[in-house]
């Protein structure tokens, strides 16, 4: 029997991966589909206008994801908000934001529903 292997975060979405591949190696991305849409320049972008927009100042509860989408492509801004979502995802595991829903801090990789970016708290 394997040992349980503590979660990292999948190098595409973000979202934690808590299992081994073949030959006990570390895997890098969580799914196929991970692996194949890898890392964009407009994934990049939407961390950097993240980012960007955190450092101006939002104002309670914290960034939509939907703002992100708009800024973006305000035209057919719906297709964006998954990809924003993880790009907030890569940055929370960097520790550079977190998501909050309701007022509370929550797991960016389960996190379902609608969701609050804000700055990470400095420790």
């Amino acid at each position: 029997m394997k040992d349980a292997v503590a979660p990292y975060p999948c190098r595409a979405c973000g979202r934690p991966i808590d299992r081994r591949g073949p030959r006990d190696e570390v895997l890098v991305y969580c799914s196929r589909r991970c692996r194949e849409r890898r890392i964009s320049p407009l994934d990049q972008r939407l961390e950097a206008l993240i980012l960007e927009h955190l450092a101006a100042g939002v104002a309670p509860p914290g960034l939509c994801p939907s703002t992100i989408a708009r800024a973006v492509r305000p035209e057919r801004w719906q297709d964006l908000v998954e990809p924003v979502r993880r790009a907030g995802r890569r940055l929370a595991t960097r520790g550079l934001v977190a998501f909050v829903q309701a007022g509370r801090s929550v797991d960016p990789g389960t996190a379902r529903g609608p969701i609050h970016i804000v700055a990470a708290p400095r420790s």
